[in-house]
């Protein structure tokens, strides 16, 4: 059985307890596995087994509860966008309802605190029962119009014997209206005639009207949160130009095809991805890749949907659109990322599941003892606190601790170039004390450069010219940099025949009835030529290639794989960091020394099959240390894979990217530094959620219980710490990396 993963859209979750509880209902559909709830983006993510998987089935189950799930039926769609969609509804919903709650309210609290003032009633011709009638009047649509949004949740929780945020707003002011209620239409029922007993319909209104301003306030702070992503969506323009049958038509991005001629003018943006076929021009890629210089474009080369067409017009051939896309990847690596969870949150979890029932059985013991120590106005206080100790308890900002910094932290790595592909990497990547590298493509450029061809023997035009021909021959990367280097400088090219290429050594062939041979040191030794007085570790040259005809060696080509701009200074900031770093490399150790020296890393090891780099991080875990591996090629997939953190550079293999959990887009390791400073800035920050989180409720509820909190101003400080703690995860944004 094959499991595909999903993310859709979930309405109707308010704290952290319907997290748990949504969790819960679809862990246990049929043909459904690993769910994640993520309140932040208000999505579940989970894999599921498309030969039994119902959707119906799960859009039932949670509707019992009061949550709606949204399954994508326009498959060119995304969760991501129909979230965007929800959410706007839900954000007109909710002004609706707060603006509704508030026009009612404003008139019930200064009714209630005209009436504790002597004055009141010769200014108002109306007794104290007439005024509570008149309450009751302006409450009750507060009540069941924007209040139903509560009691809804909470009638469906009663039926399944669970409790959330919506339950204890509900008790609370429901308790505090129902007995106003009852005091106003039915006095006789309460002891003198209810006669000085306190009506609480200004509590009712009040709490929640101030819990709605706060879920409006919290969303539109949490919207801020997952700008990135809508930022990324708009990248793709919406139509395109494409040339077909001969003419140019427009059609939308969305239905473009591989295999397609588009034309971008200047100041375009590029649809999709594909190879310049005609035309010159530079594009601006820093929206991907957060590289300032803008790329050159000329037939052959490689441009990507959502970059910016500069200054020339192109026509290039698509290759990939949509979600196969660059662009389309990266959006389902954020969203998908944004959905999952830091082993951090788990204390929360736990918390949450219990937190609405324990603050419930606080409330009720509250309330009883407040009835037992008697005294004037015992149920007064008694109704009072029980009310303030619901309202107070917040599991919102628990929910909220971890998603919202994530959600922040994430988005903002992708607007830098960085990708980061799920939560729990940014906890671990700032406890890493090891970083091993690869060498070639990831500090070193990975492509070859002759830096200079030395003469031994022979007329230097026709060695050159020797040199060539055989090299010409190869597709070798060093045989590609020699006749790079050759070209212009050569004159009259031999034939060259029986060429042949033998594997980690080099090549052969015959010109004009001589076999010609270029190669390693060893190689040429193997086939009779001395090249053992010749070599030597000290030359400050990466590699050598040995040339020869017959048994006489002819010239050395000299060559060097540059290492990369910013690595010395990234290297340096690693080690500020408290990182050991340690460069593991398939290269010759002459190499791999002169590449560790440049760049200020000490333990270096040369000559490793993949599989030894994976073992050598193995062997540093089992010590306890925790190892990040940075890698750009297909041989470093295994190190990748058995690394605590895992960074591919954007230009390295599709292998490399989809095995690393974080991906540096620009290609640079000058930029590895700021994801690990990514990780502590925004670990930091869920921290500080979560300390809040805890000390506001575990302040809060004793406060309320022993009646030092009036139920409004418990109802504000709820509010406010959702609020709080959205806002303290915004301000990652302002850091720099």
């Amino acid at each position: 059985m094959e499991f595909q993963r999903i993310t859709v859209p979930v309405e109707g979750m308010t704290c952290a307890a319907c997290v748990s509880r949504v969790e819960k209902v679809l862990a246990k559909v049929e043909g459904v596995k690993n769910v994640s709830v993520n309140l932040g983006t208000e999505t579940a993510s989970f894999d599921i087994d498309a030969d039994v998987f119902s959707k119906e089935t799960a859009s039932e189950k949670l509707s019992k509860f009061g949550y709606e799930i949204k399954f994508i039926r326009d498959e060119k769609s995304s969760a991501g966008d129909q979230t965007i969609i929800n959410q706007s509804d839900y954000d007109v919903s909710l002004k609706k309802d707060f603006i509704t709650a508030l026009i009612f309210t404003i008139p019930v609290f200064l009714l209630n605190m005209g009436m504790m003032f002597d004055f009141f009633y010769k200014i108002i011709p109306l007794t104290p029962d007439q005024v509570n009638k008149v309450l009751l009047i302006l409450t009750t649509p507060v009540v069941f119009i924007p209040g139903k949004r509560f009691f809804s949740v909470f009638w469906k929780n009663i039926r399944h014997f669970s409790a959330d945020m919506n339950t204890l707003v509900a008790i609370g002011t429901g308790s505090a209206f129902t007995y106003s209620t009852l005091l106003t239409l039915f006095p006789e029922i309460f002891p003198h005639g209810g006669h000085g007993a306190h009506v609480y319909y200004d509590t009712s209104a009040v709490i929640i009207t101030l819990i709605l301003m706060g879920k409006f306030l919290e969303y539109r702070a949490r919207k801020k949160t997952s700008d990135e992503i809508k930022k990324l969506i708009e990248l793709t323009p919406a139509t395109a130009e494409v040339r077909r049958n001969g003419s140019v038509i427009t059609v939308k991005a969305e239905d473009l095809k591989s295999g397609d001629t588009v034309i971008v003018k200047p100041g375009g943006k590029i649809p999709a991805d594909g190879t310049v076929t005609e035309g010159f021009t530079t594009v601006d890629e820093s929206m991907l890749t957060g590289e300032s210089i803008p790329a050159e474009k000329i037939p052959g080369k490689d441009v990507t949907g959502g970059t910016l067409n500069l200054n020339g017009t192109i026509e290039f051939t698509v290759k990939a659109t949509g979600d196969n896309s660059t662009l389309g990847r990266i959006i389902k690596y954020v969203r998908e990322a944004q959905s999952s969870k830091a082993p951090i949150q788990d204390l929360a979890d736990k918390v949450a599941a219990v937190f609405v029932p324990v603050v419930i059985g606080i409330a009720v013991f509250s309330f009883a003892g407040w009835m037992i120590a008697g005294g004037e106005n015992s149920f007064s206080h008694a109704l009072n606190n029980f009310i303030a100790v619901l309202i107070i308890a917040c599991p919102c900002s628990l929910g909220l601790a971890t998603p919202a910094a994530l959600i922040t932290g994430i988005g903002l790595g992708a607007s830098t170039g960085i990708l980061i592909k799920n939560g729990k990497v940014l906890e671990e990547a700032k406890k890493l004390d090891y970083l091993v590298l690869d060498k070639t493509g990831t500090v070193t450029l990975g492509k070859p450069e002759v830096r200079k061809i030395e003469i031994l023997n022979g007329e230097e035009q026709t060695v050159l010219n020797s040199l060539f021909a055989l090299e010409n021959l190869s597709n070798h990367p060093l045989s590609k940099a020699v006749t790079g280097y050759l070209d212009g400088k050569t004159t009259e090219i031999p034939k060259c025949t029986d060429f042949t290429y033998i594997p980690a050594g080099g090549i052969k062939g015959v010109i004009n009835g001589t076999e010609v041979k270029a190669g390693t040191g060893k190689f040429l030794e193997d086939h009779g030529v001395d090249t053992q007085s010749l070599i030597t570790d000290e030359d400050g040259y990466g590699a050598r290639v040995y040339f020869a005809e017959g048994n006489t060696l002819k010239a050395i080509v000299y060559i060097e794989d540059s290492v990369v701009e910013g690595a010395l200074d990234a290297i340096k900031e690693i080690k500020k960091m408290g990182i050991k770093p340690v460069m593991l490399s398939g290269d010759s150790h002459e190499n791999v020394r002169r590449v560790a020296a440049e760049i200020g890393i000490e333990e270096y090891q040369s000559g490793l099959l993949p599989q030894d780099k994976a073992d050598y991080i193995s062997a540093l875990r089992l010590k306890g240390h925790k190892v990040g591996m940075i890698g750009d090629g297909v041989n470093d997939a295994p190190a990748l894979a058995t690394s605590d953190v895992s960074v591919a550079v954007g230009h390295g293999s599709e292998a490399a990217i989809e095995t690393a959990e974080i991906t540096v887009l620009s290609g640079h390791i000058s930029d590895v530094p700021k994801a690990i400073r990514l990780s502590g800035i925004t670990l930091t920050a869920i921290k500080q959620n979560l300390f809040w989180a805890f000390f506001y409720n575990i302040i809060g509820i004793p406060l309320a219980a022993a009646g030092l909190l009036d139920p409004m101003i418990a109802a504000l400080a709820m509010s406010l710490s959702s609020v709080s703690v959205v806002s303290n995860s915004l301000r990652i944004r302002l850091k720099k990396l």
